[in-house]
C-alpha cells in the first residue's frame, strides 16, 4: 500500500489527512462518481496522476439525482474527464427494497464497462458500518477490497480524510439531503448507532480496519 499526506494541516485539532491506497490502482481505470465529498475527493486525487480515467456517474430518478447529475457532467466537462451516466431501467420488483433496487440498478450500469478496472470509493467509515449491520443480522462481513471487475482502493481511508480533501483542495462536492434520513438502514446505523458504538469502543475503526 502507498500515502498520500497532504502538507497542510486541518483545522481541526490534531488531524493529519492521510489518503492511504490499498493495492495498486491501474493506469486504465473507471471511478464510480456520485458528486458526494467521498468520490469527489478520490476522483480529484486519481486526476492528479497520469491515468487513463472513466467518470461513471448513475442518475437513481430521485429529486436529487437530475442536480447531482448536472454537477459531475459540469466538473468533467470543465476538467475533461471523459463521462458516461447510467440511469433506472426497470420498474422496482415487489421483493426489493428502494436500497437494493438502487443498487442493483447501478451495478447493472457498471457491467457495461468491463474493460477497465473500477473504482467504488468505499471508505474506512463504510467498512465498520457494514460489519455492524451484518454483525446485527449473525453474519459479520467486511467489504472486500475486490470483487468481480470492482476495485475499493480507500477502504483503509476515514470519511473525514476524504472531505478533509475537499476542504484543503477546494474540491466542490454536493451533500444528498437524502443521507440523513434515518428511514434508510444505512444512515439509521451511521447516525444513531454509531455514537453508541463509539462510545462502547472508541477504537472500533481499528479493530475492522485489522480484520
Amino acid at each position: 500500500s502507498s500515502s498520500v499526506i497532504l502538507t497542510q494541516r486541518s483545522p481541526l485539532a490534531g488531524y493529519c489527512f492521510m489518503i492511504n491506497v490499498l493495492g495498486s490502482i491501474p493506469k486504465k481505470v473507471a471511478v464510480a462518481v456520485s458528486g458526494g465529498s467521498d468520490s469527489m475527493a478520490v476522483l480529484d486525487f486519481l486526476s492528479r496522476s497520469n491515468r487513463d480515467l472513466l467518470v461513471l456517474h448513475f442518475n437513481h430518478g430521485t429529486p436529487f439525482s437530475s442536480k447531482a447529475e448536472d454537477f459531475v457532467r459540469s466538473y468533467c466537462e470543465n476538467r475533461d474527464i471523459r463521462l458516461e451516466v447510467g440511469a433506472i431501467s426497470r420498474e422496482r420488483a415487489s421483493d426489493e427494497s428502494k436500497e437494493e433496487y438502487w443498487r442493483n440498478e447501478r451495478y447493472a450500469f457498471f457491467s457495461n464497462f468491463l474493460d477497465r478496472k473500477i473504482i467504488t470509493c468505499h471508505h474506512l467509515d463504510d467498512a465498520v458500518e457494514t460489519w455492524l449491520f451484518t454483525s446485527i443480522h449473525g453474519n459479520p462481513m467486511l467489504i472486500p477490497y475486490s470483487r468481480d471487475n470492482f476495485i475499493r482502493p480507500f477502504l483503509a481511508t476515514r470519511k473525514l480524510t476524504l472531505t478533509g480533501w475537499c476542504t484543503r483542495k477546494e474540491v466542490s462536492y454536493l451533500e444528498d439531503p437524502s443521507n440523513t434520513d434515518v428511514a434508510y438502514m444505512r444512515n439509521l446505523i451511521r447516525h444513531k448507532l454509531m455514537e453508541t458504538v463509539l462510545t462502547i469502543n472508541p477504537g472500533i475503526h481499528k479493530v475492522v480496519k485489522k480484520k
